[in-house]
């Protein structure tokens, strides 16, 4: 492969309206009954926010409008129409929406790039969070001259899985990241099978979670990561020979110490029947493997797996714990190919936000300590580190790679896509009102996975042109040169931006 260039065709990105009537969007628009149809706001507005009515123009896309922002433009409908008839305020609904990890703007963004395959042109923060830490706080130092020589088709996103040398398999995605475990039981099969077609569009990887493997999965065998985590469900011979990567989950950032828990609800015939397990009772994944407690445990694993499939890649999954630095070295002698770095911003909302908030290290602190500590044991090169746990937007994607993470796995933000709108009931067989993470074969209808396929890849495809962006901003023709620039970087609590060679973004 030439440096700099993907060979790999990326799929066109289509425009995939929500599944519901009205979006939920930013701004109110309100036409008053003293409008005579006369049809300006329609021709005027470029984002089609109005539409031919009886007796008056219909307002269909709402969530496309700016709001005051767009005051500034000719178009401005508010100011051009005849009879000052179009009223535009802020939607109260909208700021209840969401989180402090997701809040409104985050995810009414996420939810544009999954319809559109675009930036938002609305006034939305697609960057950041609101919570007062963590990838929050940071910002990238960007040269304050456009860099305009290098060529969007010049920027390389490509990155290898395997680099430690040995006579396994040799394998490369396009892009810098592969879809996180989700299994079946925590959402549904209609959830999981768009996020693995997504996955073959875009040449990468979706995990199948704990959950076992179901045989809706058995075309996609290619692009799938199965994985082996401590409850052992699902685990059998022939689906481990099935796939190119194996993933061993020793824990998750969200719940470290705690171990997997889907309670009795969404525990139906079917996902009993994949788990092995009795239906309608609560399932508990222990921790950690009561086989493993040492390197040489753990070296006994991978050599299982490795015998098993000889084309398979070890991918090895864990916590942030203070150690987690010696978790990473003994991880790669014992043969790993990928070690996984899952912080404690991650999960479902199922996950309990005791264990979310209290428990693992931050993944912003992880990733710059294994990076280091592998570069001083003269290793770095030959290990893949991905980050994941919280990771919501390009910009998070981009942060964790320059901190010194080879690239990402994601989860939530594939139900964001969906129009998850953050509502906390995950772990409820029927709390999840959009059928995304739901057991309920009723509310899992609510998804066409076509549909579903499609908003992921175009949220991808968003993100993806946001990271080649950012590195043309930087100067780079590959998101390798990114890895572990920690001087492209600045926290803004410790900093102040007028010392700063650049400007902050």
């Amino acid at each position: 492969m030439e440096q700099g260039i993907d060979p790999f065709q990326f799929p066109p990105v289509q425009e995939m309206p929500g599944r519901f009537r009205n979006a939920i969007s930013k701004y109110r628009i309100t036409i008053h009954k003293t409008c005579t149809n006369c049809g300006l706001c329609i021709s005027l507005c470029p984002y089609n926010v109005f539409t031919n009515g009886l007796k008056q123009p219909r307002v269909s896309r709402e969530h496309f409008c700016p709001g005051s922002s767009c005051s500034e433009n000719d178009f401005y409908c508010v100011n051009r129409c005849p009879e000052k008839a179009i009223f535009i305020r802020r939607n109260p609904s909208f700021e209840a929406l969401g989180d402090r990890r997701w809040p409104a703007e985050l995810l009414a963004s996420t939810w544009y790039m999954a319809e559109t395959g675009c930036i938002p042109h609305q006034d939305l923060n697609y960057k950041t969070g609101d919570s007062n830490g963590g990838f929050d706080k940071i910002r990238f130092i960007f040269p304050r001259e456009e860099r305009t020589e290098i060529a969007d088709e010049g920027v390389s996103t490509a990155l290898a899985l395997n680099r430690s040398g040995d006579n396994r398999p040799q394998v490369s995605i396009p892009v810098p990241f592969y879809l996180a475990g989700m299994s079946f039981g925590s959402v549904s099969i209609q959830t999981m099978l768009s996020r693995v077609k997504a996955a073959v569009a875009l040449g990468t990887f979706c995990s199948t979670g704990e959950g076992g493997y179901p045989e809706e999965l058995t075309p996609y065998d290619d692009h799938i990561i199965t994985q082996v985590a401590t409850g052992l469900f699902g685990v059998r011979e022939d689906t481990i020979k099935r796939v190119r990567i194996v993933e061993f989950k020793y824990a998750q950032g969200a719940k470290p110490g705690l171990g997997g828990h889907l309670l009795g609800d969404k525990v139906t015939p079917q996902v009993a029947q994949m788990r092995e397990a009795v239906a309608g009772s609560a399932l508990f994944s222990p921790f950690p493997f009561h086989s493993v407690y040492s390197v040489e445990d753990h070296k006994k694993h991978v050599d299982w797996i490795k015998e098993v499939n000889p084309r398979a890649l070890i991918s090895v999954k864990v916590s942030t714990p203070t150690d987690v630095d010696m978790v990473a070295v003994g991880s790669y002698y014992a043969g790993a190919h990928i070690i996984q770095l899952d912080g404690s911003y991650g999960g479902t909302g199922a996950a309990p936000d005791i264990a979310k908030k209290n428990i693992a290290m931050p993944v912003e602190y992880a990733i710059p300590k294994v990076h280091k500590f592998l570069l001083a044991e003269g290793i770095r090169d030959k290990i893949t580190i991905i980050a994941s746990g919280g990771i919501r937007s390009a910009y998070d994607m981009a942060k964790a790679i320059a901190m010194g993470a080879d690239g990402i796995s994601v989860g939530t933000a594939d139900l964001v896509a969906l129009e998850c709108i953050r509502c906390h009931h995950c772990e409820s067989g029927r709390g999840c009102a959009r059928g995304i993470a739901t057991t309920d074969e009723e509310l899992a209808k609510a998804i066409d996975i076509e549909w579903g396929t499609q908003r992921i890849i175009n949220m991808y495809m968003a993100w993806r042109s946001q990271l080649i962006k950012i590195l043309k901003r930087l100067g780079m023709r590959s998101v390798t040169e990114l890895v572990g620039r920690f001087d492209v970087l600045a926290h803004l609590d410790y900093i102040k931006e007028k010392e700063i060679k650049g400007y902050l973004d």
